[in-house]
């Protein structure tokens, strides 16, 4: 009691004066009631105030300390004002305390006095969710009440900032998760229970959570309309990716037995949300490799843009997953997919589209050098489309393929889609960040790519500039890598001219030998390259046709695989170089083979032209013509030749009416031969009668 307070000196000296008589004054058990004006004037709760006798004397402190009983009032009201706070709505909160106080001083009473206070909590004075810290998160399968399902142990630490000490009892609610869309109601995710917690003054609170989830409903892993993605990707999409998600929890409709009635019936249509940190996974998948790879060209009959005009990939894909700490139950992975991006030194080669569901098996494994449990997950991946997106990265990759001779690496970051299969059933997992290396080894050590061997020729067709020619090739694949080609044409050139181009369909290359594959080639030198390719193709043939050693250059080009331009571009870097296959003769069956002089090998080999006779009487020549071609017949439509001894001309056949030259051996009509008479040659000639004389000789 401070009497200095009082400004009237005659109130003063009276008020000690009567203080001092009374001594003390005494309320009786009051009833205080709190009301909130602002939501009607509701009741928000009584506290039961014990008897309070206090020194009224100037000078005195009297320290007052009661327990009071409160009783909850209107709990639909206390609900509208739980739900603003919960929602950010309360701004401000008005509270008016009533009481009606009866005091006495000894033996005589002072009266009933009724009391009225108001005060107005702002914002910055409303308590807020206290944030908390997650010390411990497990999960682990569980049976309760006979069912099966799985258990997630939580320890959280909180602060109690405010000057309160009270008891927690145990508390079931329900957890919930937002369904598809803002106007649906939750859905249904599981229970949990916390164990008994005793809240004190400015210390630091921990509180053991369990919870129970039983198989997901329908509704919770089915994806929502318009969308691919379910209310449980969602929320999983968020934790792994390390955001913080919201999950809400509402009081149990099968509360504790534990629990006060009033606080159940408080808190069953409550609705709190409360954030869960998530646990961002960069290094899940631990190691990532392909095995048994398949590379297939696109179709030449598909859309471009369309997944069918990309190569296509097949292969055992190996990945390693690192299982969290907080999975301690058995998990098995049944399908996986991903969209992933393949880089090579640092820069994006493409993309590899793994979209479509592909099965797996998955077991679980120690990682080696980590003591960890980890889960191999093993998918076998069928035509999937490779995009390439830079042309020049891809022939870098090639490029180091070939001439390398070491093993290249290929660096691949994804977003995998995994649907698991755990206690709860089947849901998918997505959005996992991946990324690892493949390593791809060199073709064959850096030297050649392949090693093509031409034969058993066909012609097919002829025209006035070229021929159709049907060949089988041999080709030795040096790598472990195999191929299916459904379409693919390649230029055929010599010194850089393009001569003719040849064609293959639906060829299967496998690692090592290939025999027997089929290949269609077109010669048309004039049509393809003009009056230039049609000298170097002439020249090439008379060169051929002679005996000499020739070579044929072979080089992708933007139409090798008409749905990837790109892709033909940029395998145009590299060509390979083949002899010329070789059309050898048939022996003739009417004179036997001579061994070769030690001086000239392969000099007595069977020649196109055989054997020549001639006619000086008639002045006619005839050929004996060996045709290398085992099914078809040549026809030769003119020829213009001259034949020289000593480099003298000994005479000259001009001859253009059409003749066959069927398979084998044969003899052209009588040639009409024009002598260079009085030449040294002519003499020889002559002389040569009823002999053999060797003479050299030029045609076209």
């Amino acid at each position: 009691m401070d009497a200095s307070r009082v400004n009237k000196k005659a109130v003063r000296d009276l008020g000690r004066a009567g203080t001092w008589i009374a001594r003390a004054a005494e309320t009786k058990s009051t009833e205080v009631d709190v009301f909130l004006p602002e939501y009607g004037d509701i009741l928000l709760g009584s506290a039961l105030v014990p008897p309070i006798v206090v020194n009224i004397r100037n000078g005195h402190t009297t320290h007052v300390d009661f327990v009071s009983d409160l009783t909850a009032g209107d709990l639909g009201g206390i609900r509208r004002v739980a739900n603003d706070w919960v929602g950010g709505n309360l701004h401000q909160l008005l509270l008016r305390g009533n009481a009606n106080v009866s005091i006495k001083s000894g033996i005589f009473s002072l009266g009933t006095q009724a009391l009225s206070e108001s005060i107005v909590l702002k914002a910055n004075q409303i308590p807020t969710m206290p944030e908390y810290k997650i010390d411990h998160l497990g999960f682990s399968n569980a049976e309760r009440d006979g069912e099966k399902g799985m258990v997630a142990n939580v320890s959280l630490r909180f602060t109690n900032d405010y000057p309160v000490d009270f008891d927690i009892p145990k508390f079931r609610f329900d957890i919930l998760v937002p369904g598809c869309s803002a106007d649906e109601n939750f859905l249904k995710l599981g229970e949990a229970m916390t164990a008994e917690a005793q809240i004190q003054p400015k210390t630091d609170v921990n509180v053991a959570v369990s919870g129970f989830v039983r198989k997901l409903p329908e509704a919770l892993i089915t994806a929502c309309p318009e969308t691919q993605s379910s209310p449980i990707d969602r929320l999983l999409g968020s934790y792994i990716e390390g955001r913080e998600t919201l999950v809400y929890v509402r009081g149990s409709r099968n509360p504790s037995a534990d629990t006060p009635t009033w606080i159940t019936d408080f808190m069953k249509d409550v609705i709190v949300p409360v954030p869960f940190p998530g646990h961002e996974f960069k290094d899940l998948i631990r190691n990532f490799t392909l095995a048994d790879v398949h590379f297939g060209l696109p179709s030449p009959f598909a859309s471009p843009d369309s997944p069918e005009s990309k190569p296509r990939l097949s292969a055992v894909v190996k990945a390693l997953i690192g299982l969290p700490e907080e999975i301690k139950f058995p998990i098995d992975v049944a399908q996986v997919r991903a969209d992933s991006d393949v880089y090579y030194k640092k820069k994006k080669l493409g993309q590899l589209d793994l979209g479509k569901w592909q099965h797996a098996d998955s077991t679980r494994t120690i990682i080696p050098h980590e003591k960890e449990e980890g889960l191999l997950v093993q998918s076998i991946v069928k035509n999937a489309p490779l995009d390439i997106t830079d042309d020049d990265v891809f022939a870098d990759v090639i490029q180091a393929l070939v001439f390398g001779g070491n093993p290249v690496i290929l660096g691949v970051q994804a977003k995998v889609d995994v649907e698991t299969e755990t206690v709860l059933g089947k849901f998918v997992v997505r959005g996992i960040p991946a990324q690892g290396k493949v390593y791809v080894k060199p073709i064959s050590g850096g030297n050649t790519i392949l090693s093509p061997e031409v034969g058993a020729l066909e012609i097919l067709e002829t025209s006035k500039t070229g021929l159709t020619i049907r060949a089988k090739v041999n080709v030795t694949n040096p790598t472990e890598y195999s191929a299916t080609v459904p379409f693919i044409d390649i230029n055929i050139s010599v010194n850089d001219t393009i001569l003719g181009h040849a064609t293959a369909r639906d060829v299967s290359v496998v690692p090592g030998p290939n025999h027997d594959l089929a290949v269609i080639a077109v010669w048309d030198p004039s049509h393809k390259s003009g009056k230039k390719g049609g000298h170097i193709g002439r020249e090439l043939l008379s060169q051929y046709i002679s005996g000499y050693n020739t070579t044929l250059t072979l080089r992708t080009h933007a139409s090798s695989i008409p749905s990837q331009p790109r892709l033909g571009t940029a395998l145009s870097i590299f060509n390979v170089t083949i002899p010329t296959p070789k059309l050898t003769p048939p022996s003739n069956p009417n004179r036997p083979v001579q061994p070769d002089p030690p001086n000239e090998p392969g000099s007595s080999a069977p020649h196109f032209i055989d054997d020549a006779v001639f006619h000086l009487i008639t002045s006619t020549a005839v050929l004996t013509l060996l045709s290398p071609l085992p099914h078809t017949s040549l026809w030769i439509t003119s020829v213009s030749a001259t034949a020289f001894y000593n480099h003298t001309p000994v005479g000259a056949i001009e001859y253009d009416v059409p003749f066959e030259v069927p398979p084998g051996a044969s003899d052209t009509p009588r040639l009409p031969v024009d002598w260079s008479l009085g030449s040294i040659g002519h003499d020889a000639v002559k002389k040569a009668l009823g002999g053999k004389l060797k003479v050299e000789a030029e045609a076209k």
